[in-house]
């Protein structure tokens, strides 16, 4: 399995105690200026902060049933903080696919970082196209839990991972 483990137990939270990250990320232009994350819309203008708290268990075998696959990947070289590696996310994208034994065309579903960013954003759908766009005879849903949620730093990944599962029908409580 990749060096990956079998099963798992996510948790994660994030909670906005002392106002130096918000003031930083203002200060750098990375808020949206109307408190609202606008994930994959040609409106994004920043991202919004969120608290949240989040917990999932993975049994053994139980990922490839609701999941198909998972990779693990640091998004490589880039400009700065706020411009991603679309050539890092395509290489992810291949490698959860790998692991999931399916070829691009035949997944159901991606769910995106998707932070609401003018940058982030569409070089994210630009690494989703390019893997997933062609030879497709269904559409793939593209989902992100901060178009809900706004952006919880830290929990994010564990959010997408719980709202995933949601769309597959899978309970989360």
């Amino acid at each position: 399995n990749g060096g990956e483990g079998s099963g798992a137990l996510g948790l994660a939270v994030g909670l906005k105690l002392v106002p130096h990250g918000t003031l930083a990320t203002a200060a750098a232009g990375m808020l949206s200026v109307d408190g609202r994350c606008k994930t994959l819309d040609a409106r994004a203008n920043g991202y919004a902060r969120t608290e949240s708290v989040g917990a999932l268990v993975i049994a053994a075998g139980v990922e490839a049933l609701l999941l198909g696959g998972s990779a693990v990947r640091q998004d490589g070289r880039s400009a700065s903080l706020t411009a991603p590696n679309g050539a890092a996310q395509r290489v992810l994208l291949l490698a959860a696919l790998g692991r999931a034994g399916l070829a691009p065309s035949e997944a159901a579903s991606v769910e995106a970082h998707g932070t609401g960013t003018a940058l982030g954003d569409p070089t994210e759908a630009g690494a989703i196209t390019a893997v997933h766009g062609g030879g497709r005879e269904m559409p793939l849903a593209v989902g992100a839990a901060k178009a809900s949620v706004g952006h919880s730093e830290a929990r994010s990944g564990l959010g997408g991972l719980l709202q995933a599962r949601r769309v597959l029908g899978d309970p989360v409580m």
